[in-house]
């Protein structure tokens, strides 16, 4: 028999159409779904978050702040 597997809950978000363009790349060379991609990047995101508290949020914030072309 089969294990099931545990039940995933559904989880929208937006996002600025080249990140979704960028994803979908990802996507496609990795063969892979956008919403497999998502995920992983947000596991791993999470997992960094867990192991290195705010620091990583932050150190995230300002590099995004600093290769913003604003």
């Amino acid at each position: 028999m089969i294990p099931l597997m545990a039940r995933k809950i559904f989880l929208g978000i937006r996002v600025d159409p080249d990140l979704r363009k960028a994803l979908e790349e990802i996507g496609n060379s990795e063969q892979r779904s956008v919403s497999q991609i998502c995920e992983m990047l947000l596991k791993r995101g999470a997992e960094a978050y867990q192991r290195d508290g705010s620091k990583y949020l932050h150190d995230t914030l300002v590099r995004q702040k600093r290769d913003s072309p604003d």
